[in-house]
């Protein structure tokens, strides 16, 4: 434990060091730009800045605007420059978008599919994902598991998802399980994974995946579908005629809009949880990263002290962190069990009455 300790401080004391900070010519930090920088989304992935120049890795910009197709590294727009007629937008609606300028004069944002910082970051993470479910199971290929037991990586994995199948899929879902459970178990690990990823503070972590609200909704819709294209007529029956009394049905359908309402918001709380305590976490390490240098304009002992309480304060966010990574992985994974389970809630009693 008191490895792990040192090896934090030492971590952030790193994370800590100017060239990590942005920052003008005269040394001030812009704390609101170090921190919407990083929770935000950008076309390269930069990754310190070192001796006044940043180090970033470019990536491909993929874009259709009037004069056709474009595919380019972002280095060829970086610091003001222009490609194509192309450029990076400055300030206004299409900030830290690239636009070209339309026929009037104004900026037009054109077709973009480039592959981003997010979206580097999602094909890790997917990767990375693929190659540890794959490792596993090419344990069980060469092994039989009735007669040895797994262990180190995979059979930290196996308890893993033993652990999420047996006591969260298989108790919400209810008998119908089996079908539900590939796709509960990669939401799980797929969240789990990228929000370790996020904590990480250097390359190729780093990144606010799971803090984008446009990933969080198309987790969301997933359940969304699972539920709504696979739920049984019993379902539907407690959708558009509920039980209760008959006034609140008919002839106005008061509980009729309820329960439709309720087909969307559940969904939606999915999405805005997630998206929500992944984005507060990394903001508040980074806000409490840039007190050091904000209090080391004040003084030697006043920085000083505020230096050791926020390394103090952020070990104990980046420790939190980790707890918040796997409850907002597992809290995710389970209510979109309880969601499908309760699409399947008449199969229950068909089942119950056939034992």
């Amino acid at each position: 434990m008191r490895k792990m300790l040192v090896i934090f401080i030492a971590l952030l004391t790193f994370m800590a060091h100017p060239v990590f900070a942005s920052g003008s010519s005269e040394g001030e930090v812009d704390v609101a730009e170090m921190i919407f920088g990083h929770i935000g989304d950008s076309y390269g992935w930069h990754i310190t800045e070192w001796n006044g120049h940043h180090v970033t890795i470019p990536l491909p910009c993929i874009v259709h605007s009037s004069t056709g197709w474009h595919v380019f590294m972002s280095s060829k727009i970086e610091h003001g420059h222009e490609y194509e007629g192309l450029f990076l937008a400055e300030d206004g609606r299409y900030a830290d978008k690239i636009v070209e300028i339309g026929p009037d004069g104004s900026q037009v944002r054109p077709f973009d599919i480039s592959i981003t910082k997010n979206v580097a970051s999602l094909m890790f993470g997917s990767a990375l994902l693929l190659i540890i479910v794959l490792s596993c199971a090419r344990w069980y290929r060469k092994h039989d598991a009735l007669e040895k037991a797994p262990g180190g990586f995979a059979g930290l994995m196996e308890m893993m998802i033993m652990m999420v199948h047996d006591d969260l899929i298989k108790d919400s879902v209810g008998p119908d399980h089996r079908k539900y459970a590939p796709y509960l178990l990669t939401a799980f690990f797929f969240i789990f994974l990228n929000n370790l990823l996020g904590i990480v503070p250097f390359f190729p972590g780093g990144a606010n995946l799971t803090g984008n609200i446009a990933v969080t909704m198309v987790l969301a819709l997933f359940t969304f579908f699972a539920v709504n294209l696979f739920a049984n007529k019993h379902y539907w029956k407690e959708i558009f005629w509920p039980d209760g009394p008959i006034f609140l049905k008919c002839p106005i359908p008061i509980l009729q809009v309820i329960e439709i309402l309720g087909m969307f918001t559940k969904p939606f709380s999915l999405m805005v949880r997630l998206f929500a305590n992944i984005m507060a976490g990394h903001a508040m390490i980074l806000g409490l990263v840039s007190v050091i240098f904000v209090a080391a304009r004040i003084g030697p002992v006043i920085g000083g002290s505020m230096t050791l309480i926020t390394m103090v304060f952020g070990v104990f966010m980046d420790c939190l962190e980790l707890l918040v990574a796997f409850i907002q992985a597992y809290v995710f994974t389970m209510l979109s069990a309880v969601f499908i389970g309760l699409s399947r809630q008449g199969g229950h009693e068909e089942a119950t009455h056939d034992n």
